[in-house]
C-alpha cells in the first residue's frame, strides 16, 4: 500500500480537498486498498477544525463529501508516508527543511508534477483569500492532478 500525504499552508483548503478527490479516484477505480491517504498543513493554527466552509460547500456542490480535522505536518509523517505533495512552491520549501533525513526530502513532490500538460498554473493557488471562483479553481486543478497521481502509483511509481 501507498501512503500519500497531501500538504498546503493551513490544511483547511486545498490539501484537504486533495485527499478527498484523489480517494474519490481510488473508489472510482475500485483501487482503495492501493493507497493510504491523508493531509496535513505546515502552520498548525487550523488544527482540529473542519475544512474552509466554502471549500466545503464547493466540495458538495461537485459531489465530494469534504469531511477531515486539520492538523499539522508532523517529523513522523515523513516515516509513515511514501509520498509528500505539496500544493505550492512555499509548502515544497518548508517540508524539504522539515525533512529529518534525505531519504525523506526524495518523497517530497509538487503537485504541478501530476498536472496534464497545459494547465494553467505551476502549483495549486490558494482560494482562501478569493471568491468562489478560486476555490472552483482549486478542484479542477486537483481532479486532474489525482488523476494523473492514480495512473502514476497504479503503474508501480512512489
Amino acid at each position: 500500500m501507498t501512503k500519500v500525504l497531501f500538504v498546503c499552508l493551513g490544511n483547511i483548503c486545498r490539501s484537504p480537498m486533495a485527499e478527498c478527490v484523489f480517494n474519490t479516484v481510488l473508489e472510482r477505480n475500485n483501487a482503495e486498498t492501493l493507497c493510504k491517504v491523508d493531509s496535513a498543513g505546515i502552520l498548525s493554527y487550523h488544527q482540529g477544525e473542519q475544512p474552509d466552509r466554502r471549500m466545503r460547500e464547493m466540495a458538495k456542490s461537485r459531489g465530494y463529501t469534504l469531511i477531515h480535522e486539520s492538523r499539522p505536518v508532523k517529523t513522523q509523517d515523513f516515516f509513515d508516508f511514501d509520498i509528500i505533495i505539496g500544493m505550492d512552491e512555499s509548502n515544497i520549501e518548508d517540508l524539504k527543511d522539515r525533512a529529518p533525513s534525505v531519504e525523506a526530502m526524495g518523497k517530497i513532490h509538487r503537485i504541478s508534477e501530476f498536472f496534464s500538460p497545459g494547465a494553467p498554473f505551476d502549483h495549486i493557488p490558494d482560494p482562501y483569500y478569493g471568491g468562489t471562483e478560486g476555490f472552483n479553481t482549486t478542484v479542477n486543478l486537483l481532479e486532474d492532478a489525482c488523476e494523473n497521481l492514480y495512473e502514476w502509483i497504479a503503474k508501480g511509481n512512489k
